[in-house]
């Protein structure tokens, strides 16, 4: 089994224009891991676990989205980097599903609430065929702005796990660990290009506010309702488990979730008017992850 480098701090300037966003075919070997890959915390494991149940189809839309909008893009520039996002989550979906995969092999099936966030993503916010085509780009640029404001959270949560030393002191299972700093360290490598895109095809400030207000909430309310969901189904649980703030919190305090009031700090940076994705997370780090992530250097050979 792969053993992953702990937490790194950054060691060299800040990096970011300029950046060529390389999509990194990776591989996980899933085989070993345990249902509860944080030994003794099925509540931990559960709650990050919901990454899996949500990134799959929401990267997937994101792609969509993006591919609608690149025929707006007028900048050669923002051009190539949407190119390279959409690389970049295409392998994060794929990567995603091969560990609902096993949990339907260990005996919880996450199918059932999956099924609700596909009909979510391609139903409710999918591509609508019949508007006419100033109605079809109003559209495109509001769901940009949707996937901006899921991206400022991505790129937080990615943050986090490039620093989280409590899953290292839990012993948490090293391939999980890789695939999370390894999908954190993209999110924070191109976690300006949504933004870019949303103000580049619109520069208002409304249109970046009222993607957090519907992205926001809706993000907070599918996590707990997936939390709810692997809890109620994980075959070795029972129903014993349920979840709870105290536990969130407790949880948060020993590293091995985040802070869900520093979560809500950061969706409110979000909402200042000078802000840039840049202010959160740091290239140089995410850069010097990848050059050592288990995965990232197979994938390189």
């Amino acid at each position: 089994m792969p053993r992953t480098r702990g937490p790194v701090r950054p060691t060299a300037p800040e990096v970011h224009h300029d950046l060529v966003l390389e999509p990194r075919d990776v591989a996980f070997d899933w085989t070993e891991l345990p249902l509860h890959w944080i030994p003794d915390e099925p509540f931990a494991t559960h709650t990050i676990n919901v990454l899996h149940l949500l990134l799959p189809e929401g990267e997937r839309w994101f792609i969509r989205v993006f591919k609608e909008a690149l025929p707006l893009i007028t900048d050669d520039g923002l051009r190539e980097e949407v190119l390279g996002f959409i690389g970049q989550e295409s392998i994060h979906a794929e990567a995603h599903q091969e560990v609902l995969d096993h949990l339907l092999a260990q005996g919880l099936d996450p199918r059932p609430y999956v099924r609700q966030i596909a009909w979510l993503f391609q139903r409710i916010l999918g591509e609508k065929p019949h508007l006419n085509a100033r109605q079809r780009r109003e559209t495109v640029i509001e769901r940009v702005a949707f996937v901006a404001a899921i991206e400022h959270f991505t790129a937080f949560l990615g943050n986090w796990a490039l620093n989280s030393p409590g899953l290292d002191r839990a012993h948490a299972d090293p391939t999980m660990v890789d695939l999370l700093r390894w999908h954190g360290a993209e999110e924070v490598e191109h976690r300006s290009v949504a933004f870019d895109l949303m103000v580049h095809l619109d520069p208002g400030y409304p249109r970046r506010i009222r993607g957090m207000l519907v992205s926001g909430p809706l993000l907070v309310h599918l996590w707990i309702r997936g939390v709810r969901y692997l809890l109620a189904h994980d075959p070795s649980l029972r129903g014993r488990v349920r979840p709870s703030w105290r536990q969130a919190q407790d949880a948060a305090r020993r590293g091995l979730l985040p802070d869900p009031v520093q979560s809500i700090r950061s969706g409110l940076r979000y909402l200042k008017p000078g802000y840039h994705p840049t202010q959160e997370g740091s290239s140089a780090q995410a850069l010097s992850y990848l050059a050592t992530s288990p995965a990232a250097r197979a994938a390189a050979r």
